[in-house]
């Protein structure tokens, strides 16, 4: 049995033949495949359509409007035949007080001057409620034509028993008929007025859509400050089109950010390269035979393609936290190491200042180390700068329940109000800076300012004129 049993369960390849289940699969993963490739070929034809906006617009009112006929008509067509209904329900009062004869029929004569056709009295009454609903309704369409006249019957109540009655109905179905084409006529007639009359809709609805498009089109680097009209939009469009010159400023702001960027970069990339040009023409001209001139031409071309290199640096560190490509290398260690090994190479950096580790809390932070040594080496080498010769500058440590605070404190010059907020800007340096000529490319604050946002913190700045200044990294402690 199990042999016969793994034959019958053989693939088809083998020539075996499919069961009932997997011929089943096939052919609903073969309808579905049909049915996929319909459908792809469909949209690919109707994607090649290019309808402008007021043509799609018109089309969709068009067919919101067909689609309400059928419900319209059935309406219309109800509230006739309950117009219908005082009339008849008074010629079944009349009917009911005659008595029908011995046949239990109603003559011509006496059904003179009532709606009805015909009348007979039934075998047996209905009952009434529900049940007696219910049998009122089986009769009504129980004899739809005779004669070649269409029909209702009425159930009455009479001293008799029950009274059946027939309606003609032509009449009633002949005024549906007109009231039908007429409400299919007037609706492919607001169908056809939509279509032709689309430009309306384009002027007085559609006309702030068109001014964004062709503010859109006309927008370029020379004249990204235009702005899309708000003047007679309204509602949604009205918000479409501040949504957009929100955007547009967005733009225009990054834009001109870039263009200030290349510029700065171009200028201090054109200082050293000239001085590198000249010293290279002095070279040329007496480096051959004036030890001193070589010497000097030597350093200096040395000392300025070290600067070029650190601009460089810092400018691909900036290019690469634009494309968000930065990448950190964390690690869980104590900030200590990190300010107490900068505090060393302070001192050795610089003689003519005094440095000062204050008293330090341990703590622990999850950081890229690298990064942020190179931010204090940089706040470091900012305070050193500007602060004068037997000047103090002091490295702290602290920390709080969920912060680690690190801060370098100098008592140099100070930084005014109006310089304060721009201090973390690109290639911004303030005026003080500029008179002493300070070498610095304006950079160093701002890549400091990225390592601690990239870090979940923030870099602080607290300063007077003629106290000094501290910067204060506030990074998150080590989460336990």
């Amino acid at each position: 049995m199990s042999k016969k049993k793994k034959q019958k369960s053989r693939p088809a390849e083998d020539g075996w033949p499919l069961g009932k289940a997997t011929r089943r699969e096939n052919g609903e993963n073969g309808l579905t495949r049909f049915s996929r490739s319909v459908h792809g070929t469909l949209v690919r034809l109707l994607s090649n359509l290019r309808l402008s906006l007021t043509l799609r617009i018109a089309l969709h009112f068009s067919g919101q409007l067909l689609l309400t006929t059928l419900p319209v008509l059935a309406a219309a067509m109800i509230a006739l035949c309950v117009a219908q209904w005082p009339a008849a329900d008074r010629a079944l009062g009349e009917l009911a007080a005659m008595a029908p004869a011995r046949d239990g029929s109603y003559t011509q004569e006496q059904l003179a001057g009532l709606p009805f056709s015909e009348a007979y009295l039934l075998p047996q009454a209905y009952e009434g409620g529900l049940a007696g609903l219910a049998q009122r309704m089986a009769l009504l369409f129980s004899d739809v034509e005779k004669d070649g006249q269409r029909r209702v019957l009425f159930y009455v109540d009479t001293v008799d028993g029950g009274v059946a009655a027939a309606w003609p109905v032509d009449d009633l179905l002949y005024q549906m008929s007109i009231l039908f084409w007429v409400l299919i006529c007037l609706d492919l007639y607001r169908v056809g007025y939509f279509l032709t009359h689309r430009d309306r809709l384009n002027r007085r609805v559609l006309k702030p859509i068109t001014d964004m498009a062709e503010t859109a089109a006309a927008l370029s680097a020379n004249n990204l400050s235009d702005r899309i009209s708000v003047e007679g939009a309204k509602n949604e469009l009205k918000d479409l089109a501040l949504v957009i010159n929100g955007m547009l400023d967005r733009i225009e702001l990054s834009y001109n950010s870039q263009k200030q960027f290349v510029s700065d970069a171009s200028h201090e990339l054109r200082t050293p390269i000239a001085v590198i040009q000249g010293y290279v023409g002095m070279l040329e001209r007496w480096g051959k035979t004036d030890k001193a001139v070589l010497d000097e031409g030597i350093s200096a071309i040395s000392q300025e393609a070290a600067s070029m290199k650190e601009l460089v640096e810092r400018l691909l560190f900036l290019a690469r936290h634009d494309k968000k490509t930065l990448m950190l290398e964390m690690e869980v260690f104590d900030p200590l190491e990190v300010m107490s090994e900068v505090h060393r190479e302070a001192r050795l950096l610089s003689t003519q200042h005094r440095f000062e580790l204050s008293p330090a809390q341990n703590a622990r932070v999850n950081a890229d180390k690298g990064m942020i040594k190179q931010l204090m080496r940089i706040l470091v080498d900012n305070a050193i700068k500007y602060t004068p010769a037997g000047g103090s500058i002091t490295l702290g440590v602290r920390r709080d329940s969920r912060t680690c605070y690190l801060s370098v404190t100098d008592t140099g010059a100070g930084i005014s109000a109006e310089d304060l907020s721009k201090v973390f800007d690109r290639f911004y340096r303030c005026d003080e800076a500029r008179k002493s000529q300070t070498s610095g490319h304006g950079l160093g604050l701002s890549i400091a300012r990225i390592i601690v946002t990239a870090h979940g913190g923030h870099l602080r700045v607290r300063s007077k004129v003629g106290a000094g200044t501290t910067f204060t990294a506030c990074l998150p402690l080590e989460k336990t």
